[in-house]
């Protein structure tokens, strides 16, 4: 179920709302995007404005501690019987994205800290769709591959792999559509917006309590 497309779809749709959240309410900071944090550290560097640069080296550095994080949970907890390890994943990422709403404008950093961590064990945990390597919280590598299928598929009139393209744009848009709502609801909800993916993070943890018939056993 961590491949079946309508868990995909609320875990792109939050995807594109931390993405806002973190850039529109806590200081222009990409949660999900370190390319575009990187480019400002780079930025700021050269112009000597540290307190910039550590505003963005700090979420760079959450999301690389946020992937390792992923990994050891699935390595000593791949075998929990209650819970599958992304199941767990999910849990850590509804309660820290929880307690981002609480935190004031003061303490953004931690803010941006807390959403880039839990973007990244949501990043290295959910990485196929239909057995299709994709990410739902960026979306260059799934433009990319969208791009690359619906050449190939138009080229040579493969339907199948048209069917790929078409997963990859229509999760692109659901990251778009995510962040499009993130902004619109900035104004009446404010910094509790981030609430907003714990709900959708919540329906993607029930909808993998479901078990999918005809998929192949899971091997990672």
């Amino acid at each position: 179920m961590s491949e079946a497309f309508r868990t995909v779809l609320f875990l792109s749709l939050s995807g594109g709302l931390q993405d806002a959240y973190t850039y529109l309410g806590r200081g222009k900071v990409f949660a999900n995007a370190q390319t575009g944090n990187i480019v400002f550290m780079g930025q700021s560097l050269f112009t000597g404005d540290w307190a910039r640069f550590f505003h963005y080296l700090v979420p760079v550095l959450a999301f690389a501690l946020g992937v390792a994080a992923a990994e050891l949970i699935r390595v000593f907890c791949k075998e929990g019987r209650r819970l599958h390890w992304r199941q767990l994943v999910l849990l850590v990422e509804i309660v820290l994205l929880f307690l981002v709403g609480f935190l004031p404008d003061a303490l953004n950093l931690a803010a941006n800290a807390l959403v880039s961590f839990a973007c990244a064990m949501q990043v290295q945990a959910f990485r196929k769709v239909h057995g299709y390597p994709f990410a739902s919280t960026m979306c260059i590598g799934n433009l990319r591959s969208g791009m690359d299928a619906l050449v190939t598929g138009l080229r040579l009139h493969d339907k199948k792999t048209l069917g790929k393209a078409g997963h990859y744009f229509a999760v692109i848009l659901l990251f778009a559509l995510g962040a499009g709502v993130g902004a619109q609801c900035m104004a009446p909800l404010g910094l509790r917006t981030i609430w907003l993916s714990c709900a959708l993070l919540c329906v993607s943890l029930c909808l993998m309590f479901r078990k999918e018939t005809n998929r192949p056993a899971e091997t990672y």
